[in-house]
């Protein structure tokens, strides 16, 4: 992996955390006083877990789509 690579990815995982901790917590301050939260499209609260995936090394990719498909399948 060459250094522009391991850069962007490290920055995927930087800006879907913080966008994490800053939609959730706007995301549960509307929620808890009350306001709405129909302005929130549904797709704006799982954009921080796109980044985060897209961070994480091929690897770690593989052992997520494994958990999914574990976890969504009929046994």
């Amino acid at each position: 992996m060459d250094k522009l690579e391991r850069a962007t990815k490290l920055m995927m995982l930087v800006v879907g955390c913080v966008g994490l901790l800053v939609i959730y917590f706007g995301f549960f301050y509307l929620l808890f006083t009350g306001k709405s939260t129909a302005a929130i499209p549904w797709y704006i609260l799982l954009s921080p877990w796109v980044c985060i995936y897209f961070g994480l090394s091929q690897r770690k990719q593989l052992g997520v789509i494994r958990w999914f498909v574990s976890k969504w399948t009929r046994k």
